[in-house]
């Protein structure tokens, strides 16, 4: 159990890290609206970040490839867990069983059926 707990745990981490990292991400037109309303240089100020005019979106994408390979991991792998079960083989044996004596007495304070 100790396995699939901690599986699940960097499962629902790495989705979370993965909807954030995609959240920050630009798109793809947004260089050319920053340019078209008067960027300048082709990049507005891209070209003054922290990675570069370039630099910021090939890491960023290269993170969410990765955490991307990672989330599919987990997930094959919580699936191929999820199908080892060693319990019963389905759901009439997981009942408890019930006893196989009939009762066939009538009770006292019933009449008795025609």
């Amino acid at each position: 159990m100790l396995m699939d707990e901690l599986i699940l745990i960097v499962h629902v981490l790495v989705s979370l890290l993965l909807v954030g990292l995609i959240l920050i991400q630009h798109g793809k037109g947004a260089d050319a609206g920053a340019a078209a309303l008067g960027g300048g240089g082709g990049g507005g100020g891209a070209s003054s970040s922290l990675f570069g005019s370039q630099g910021s979106a090939s890491f960023l994408s290269r993170s969410s490839a990765v955490l991307a390979a990672i989330f599919f991991t987990t997930s094959l792998t919580l699936a191929y867990f999820s199908g080892k079960t060693d319990n019963a083989d389905g759901v009439i044996q997981s009942v408890t069983s019930v006893p196989t004596e009939t009762v066939k007495t009538v009770p006292a304070d019933l009449p008795e059926l025609p």
